[in-house]
């Protein structure tokens, strides 16, 4: 069976970690290709969904690596823009939970330039979700043009976004003025509990949850790290935890749900327009899939998914918590 095409729409990072110097007094750096859309685009691919990824890629040293990166994972890169400007780099420091802070050289860079020309050629017609976020829907001058994009192919398409809010670029006051708007076109939104704090301070995920289903989303995802995920689907809520791990780092966990989300959901034939056969149980059963996904990818270093011959398949659940 051939799974439906999803559609990725976003950035494409240069991540570099600091690593130990071979000489005192120098800093060394280990790239790795990232960026929340390209990790969610790879990990969908991986696991056997067709990813489509629509990226402003350039043709400096970090664009060469995220092309060998995406096509060497399986991604389409057919409908990708190859851009005169610079690849985003982003350096990141690891505390001692393998959890990353960033700082970011994106000024002028690739990703943020898309013009309402370079998508208006895009078919739609075979998506059957399309998935976008981070700083590709927030970062000028290309964000109006891609949520004018989301718009277009919420007619046809399931429409995924997850925020992954980065409020050193830009500021958590942007994303709540946006939100409203992709929340009345959004199918699926799928966040951290981070982001939930930088976006709805001291609400509840129940009350969080329960906001943007009155604003037009019928699935809400909150991951919560170690302590598993919450789902809400139209007020009906269900939990799920995380597998035990040996953590490396949780470089790209929430991208690599992202992925298991909609692949599983892809795979029982609910992906394509507005959910409307959806049920609480489908979405508990997509959460531990997509759980073994992100807990598998905080078992390597850096964003690096799973491939479908990693997995597991999940035991059979004792005691599904809803409500």
């Amino acid at each position: 069976m051939r799974l439906p095409l999803v559609t990725v729409l976003g950035e494409c990072v240069a991540d570099a970690f600091t690593v130990p110097a071979p000489t005192p007094g120098e800093l060394a750096l280990r790239v790795l290709p990232g960026g929340g859309p390209a990790n969610t685009a790879v990990a969908l691919a991986r696991l056997g969904t067709p990813a489509r990824f629509l990226a402003r890629l350039s043709d400096d040293v970090f664009g060469r690596l995220f092309r060998d990166h995406l096509e060497a994972s399986g991604v389409d890169l057919t409908a990708a823009v190859r851009a005169a400007e610079p690849s985003t780099l982003a350096v990141a420091e690891l505390d001692t939970q393998g959890r990353a802070s960033y700082s970011f050289h994106a000024q002028g860079t690739a990703d943020w330039q898309w013009t309402a020309d370079e998508l208006a050629t895009t078919d739609l017609a075979s998506t059957a979700c399309l998935h976008s976020g981070s700083l590709a829907l927030v970062r000028e001058p290309g964000a109006t043009v891609v949520e004018e994009f989301l718009t277009r192919a919420s007619a046809t398409a399931t429409i995924s976004i997850d925020p992954n809010v980065r409020p050193l670029l830009v500021a958590p006051e942007v994303y709540r003025e946006r939100l409203p708007r992709w929340c009345a076109l959004t199918d699926i939104l799928r966040l951290s509990e981070d982001d939930l704090e930088l976006l709805l301070p001291e609400y509840t995920i129940e009350r969080a949850c329960d906001t943007w289903h009155a604003a037009g989303v019928p699935l809400v995802v909150i991951t919560r790290g170690e302590r598993g995920a919450v789902a809400s689907l139209n007020g009906e809520r269900t939990s799920v935890p995380a597998p035990p791990t040996a953590v490396i780092d949780t470089v790209g966990a929430g991208d690599s749900f992202t992925a298991g989300l909609l692949h599983h959901l892809g795979t029982k034939g609910l992906l394509g327009g507005r959910l409307t056969d959806l049920r609480v149980d489908d979405v508990f059963d997509a959460c531990v899939f997509a759980s073994q996904v992100a807990a598998l990818t905080c078992g390597v270093a850096g964003p690096n998914p799973p491939w479908a011959g990693q997995l597991r398949l999940p035991a059979p659940a004792i005691g599904r918590a809803t409500g």
